[in-house]
């Protein structure tokens, strides 16, 4: 077999393959000779059929599945003679060519490209450091009060966090609008839930107060019609109430199925460790992920981005449709996901790499303990655990995650990492806006 590389691109090859006739002869003969043995024709026994018979009806198709096949495996051989990874399906182009000629082809594909990591030397990053307070704790706790309030109507002007029950009458311009009236509607002074500047207006309005109520839209408001307009709104108020919150005591605890306040304390501590530590580790590896995407742009393959960016559009799809949009014959705009599908690409080959160049292998033991991890959040643990080592492939997603986390702590290892002090609420508060 002859091999010819040529290389058309930074990552782009062509490689011709040329493969003696005798390879492919040889084949379509054993196969021939395999089939006249079971062929069933008119006016032959079986097994009986002539060869020249069995070549001349079955011939052409047995030799197109020979040339095939052989080129499918003498592709992987010349690679492998060759030492090329592609990154993506080639295309083929045969050559013409008789019965007695060779079988020769060029196929056309892209390689993955060399990565070198740069060196990390003066590389150092940001990583949040926060403890849990008493303080935090009680934060906690007054929003699960919050979560459990009753509201208690009141005969006086409303203020700041009072939720109020409104009819309503929008326009602009004089003229109703579309989506502009609303009856019974509930809101509280402060939530910010209606127009900046609405519930501003209503402090300090009573039951039966008929106020107006003068905004203007947000420039980048979701209805184009409305978007930066100024609207007048014929508000009447028909109730005010205050918030009655429970009170901190042992009574309160049990409501959530825990015995005493102590233990209700000691639960929220631990659950908020979790959510500070796994917040902690999140900022941390986002930190790792931009430094080693910065500091090592790479050539891509094509394919692989294509593949990327149809894989974000395929889960944008899903999302979509998970909320009830109808996504049939929804037409995205791929260029909207290609850099983040170059990011992506880029550090899923960044990885691969440092996995392979320091031998960083994801134990079993810690696979499982990711795995009981995640079964942990749901109602049924044991067959979380149970699913995801009834296929190989679910357990494979798991092996990469355990392997990304060991690439993130190895990369810690080898560079400066300053702490920056933060607290809970604010770590919180960011993680949640992201």
């Amino acid at each position: 077999m002859q091999v010819s590389v040529e290389a058309t691109g930074t990552l782009e090859r062509k490689m011709t393959v040329a493969v003696p006739a005798e390879r492919v002869d040889q084949e379509v003969q054993k196969r021939l000779k395999s089939l006249s043995r079971t062929v069933k024709l008119p006016g032959f026994r079986p097994g009986k059929v002539p060869a020249k018979v069995v070549a001349s009806k079955y011939g052409p198709k047995v030799r197109q599945e020979v040339l095939d096949e052989v080129t499918r495996s003498s592709f992987y051989e010349a690679l492998s003679a060759e030492k090329l990874q592609p990154a993506g399906m080639p295309v083929f182009e045969p050559k013409p060519s008789t019965e007695s000629e060779s079988l020769e082809y060029i196929a056309t594909f892209e390689v993955f490209p060399e990565v070198a990591l740069a060196s990390f030397d003066g590389v150092s990053i940001e990583k949040p450091a926060a403890e849990i307070t008493e303080a935090d704790i009680d934060g906690m706790i007054e929003k699960m009060r919050r979560q459990r309030v009753e509201w208690v109507e009141v005969d006086r002007a409303a203020q700041a966090e009072d939720q109020l029950v409104v009819d309503f009458v929008g326009s602009v311009d004089g003229e109703k609008f579309e989506g502009g009236e609303g009856q019974n509607v509930t809101l509280v002074l402060g939530s910010s839930t209606f127009i900046p500047g609405f519930e501003d207006q209503l402090t300090g309005a009573s039951k039966g107060d008929e106020v107006t109520v003068n905004v203007t839209f947000p420039e980048k408001y979701q209805s184009a019609e409305l978007a930066g307009k100024d609207a007048q709104f014929a508000v009447t108020v028909k109730s005010v109430s205050e918030a009655k919150l429970p009170e901190v005591d042992e009574s309160f605890a049990t409501n959530f199925g825990i015995e005493s306040l102590d233990d209700l304390r000691g639960e929220l501590s631990k659950s908020m460790q979790y959510e500070l530590d796994q917040a902690i580790k999140g900022k941390a590896k986002l930190a790792v992920m931009d430094m080693l995407f910065e500091k090592n742009p790479l050539d891509l393959p094509k394919n692989l981005v294509d593949d990327e960016i149809n894989a974000l559009m395929n889960q944008m799809k899903n999302n979509l449709s998970k909320q009830g949009v109808a996504v049939e014959g929804l037409d995205l705009d791929g260029k909207m996901y290609e850099d983040q599908a170059r990011r992506r690409v880029t550090l899923s080959l960044l990885i691969s790499e440092i996995v392979k160049a320091n031998g960083i292998k994801a134990s079993p033991d810690k696979i499982r303990e990711t795995v009981e991890s995640v079964a942990s959040t749901y109602d049924s643990p044991d067959e979380v655990v149970k699913w995801y080592y009834a296929e190989r492939e679910r357990l494979g997603q798991i092996e990469s995650v355990v392997l990304e986390e060991l690439v993130v702590e190895w990369v810690l290892g080898n560079i400066q990492v300053d702490e920056q002090p933060t607290t809970f609420e604010a770590l919180m508060d960011r993680s949640n806006q992201q």
